[in-house]
């Protein structure tokens, strides 16, 4: 982005302008110890060029794959992406405004959202797809709000195995409506503890699988109980390679279902960016928040796509608006699309399978050598194991050795102490994680 300083008479003829006397003026409605008085402590100017070297020093502190080898996921996952994918995807042609808000004229980016909306319909085993949101936290915390709107109740029970973060932006979204969020336990062997819980006044029971801990929720008995109660199921994931191997949520029995799809084919950014999949039974259509993109021919017969929905406030009554989320990760979408559609059904299985097989003898190795997974239920790429207090110190010691080591889950579980969520993916090899083992073995 360019810089273009202003000059104290612009900023003099801009006060002018608005009617303030000042710079102090202008922002005296900023609370006084809302403002700092004295200078910011900067570092001096630099010319170009050692601007460039400090920016590439500071860069170097980051540790990041490939120079790294990743045992960790917890979210955000270290993955091939094909080289057809970016060449694609960064086509200037679709690298156009996002929004069309005059739809129709817009069919290349009406016909990415739509391929990108049958693709996920398909994996995630439910009747429709919104054209997408942020991230997998944002896309959750709406569906719970759908929930809301379809069963007329407030209160909805959230699993503690959700990731952490899900469960934050949860409480976020739903702390200014004033609904309730009840958080049910988990087991012994890692999977959602329903024991103690009442869901006759809830409207919806929130499970994640693979959950924050890796572990596969049976959920086809979770929503039995949720339908029992008067309760939707919804379901989440933030691994969503997983869906190429595990059963869908909605051939489960899940209402709504709603995760992360960064694992198709975007890379790992510091916070971003996610795509926010959403998908729902046909009759849940009218709640869903966003978009929807529907196919149809014109008065010629020719094929043409459409905007067939949108619940966002320009397009319907705002109190009949049924979210305030009005943007899609478009770009993120087509990203998506473009990964899926390049590697196939067979290839997605195929994935999935090698990710869950190097998993499953990184976890096996690790026990040999005294750490135990800690949850029994089956898992996908992820599990927790449990690590004697000394591994805090080898952890740290493999950083400078090009190794990250699991993610230590006591600051979100005060209660598993010295626990640590590993994960292995097709970007490991064999040999690396050997090396691991070397490393840690006593």
């Amino acid at each position: 982005m360019r810089y273009f300083p202003h000059t104290e008479e612009d900023i003099g003829r801009m006060l002018e302008t608005i009617g303030a006397g000042s710079i102090d003026a202008l922002f005296s409605g900023i609370p006084p110890d809302c403002r700092s008085d004295g200078a910011m402590h900067l570092a001096e100017p630099l010319c170009e060029w050692d601007l460039d070297r400090t920016m590439s020093d500071l860069a170097k502190e980051n540790a990041v794959w490939p120079d790294l080898r990743l045992f960790v996921g917890a979210g955000r996952y270290s993955h091939q992406i094909p080289a057809v994918v970016p060449a694609l995807a960064t086509r200037s042609e679709f690298l156009t405004a996002y929004t069309p808000y005059q739809p129709e004229i817009s069919q290349g980016t009406l016909q990415a959202i739509y391929e990108y909306q049958t693709l996920a319909a398909r994996l995630m085993g439910v009747d429709v797809v919104t054209a997408s949101h942020y991230d997998g936290a944002t896309a959750l915390a709406e569906s719970l709000l759908m929930a809301i709107r379809k069963t007329g109740k407030s209160r909805v029970v959230v699993s503690r195995a959700i990731h952490p973060h899900f469960r934050q932006v949860i409480r976020t979204y739903l702390k200014p409506t004033g609904y309730p969020v009840t958080e049910a336990g988990f087991t012994n062997e890692g999977i959602t503890d329903l024991s103690g819980i009442d869901l006759t006044d809830a409207a919806a029971l929130a499970v994640q699988s693979p959950n924050f801990f890796g572990c596969i929720e049976p959920l086809s008995r979770f929503a039995t109980a949720a339908h029992d109660a008067g309760a939707l199921l919804v379901a989440s994931f933030t691994e969503a390679l997983s869906l190429g191997i595990l059963k869908s949520p909605g051939s489960q029995g899940a209402d709504i279902v709603a995760g992360e799809g960064q694992s198709f084919g975007l890379p790992m950014g510091f916070g971003g960016p996610g795509l926010g999949m959403l998908g729902a039974r046909q009759d849940l259509v009218r709640t869903l928040p966003g978009r929807l993109i529907g196919k149809t021919k014109d008065r010629n017969g020719k094929p043409g796509f459409v905007l067939t929905l949108a619940t966002r406030e320009q397009h319907i009554r705002r109190e009949k608006a049924t979210s305030n989320i009005c943007s899609n990760n478009g770009h993120c979408a087509l990203t998506a699309a473009i990964y899926l559609a390049s590697v196939g059904s067979a290839g997605l299985r195929s994935l999935a399978r090698t990710n869950h097989n190097k998993a499953a003898y990184l976890a096996a190795s690790l026990e040999t050598i005294g750490m135990p997974r800690r949850f029994s239920a089956p898992f996908f790429n992820e599990f927790v194991i449990q690590a004697p207090p000394a591994f805090a110190s080898i952890r740290q010691d493999l950083l400078q050795k090009g190794f990250l080591a699991g993610l230590p889950i006591e600051r979100h579980y005060p209660e598993l102490k010295n626990h640590y969520l590993f994960c292995a993916t097709e970007t490991l090899s064999r040999w690396d994680m050997d090396q691991l083992i070397a490393e840690v073995r006593p």
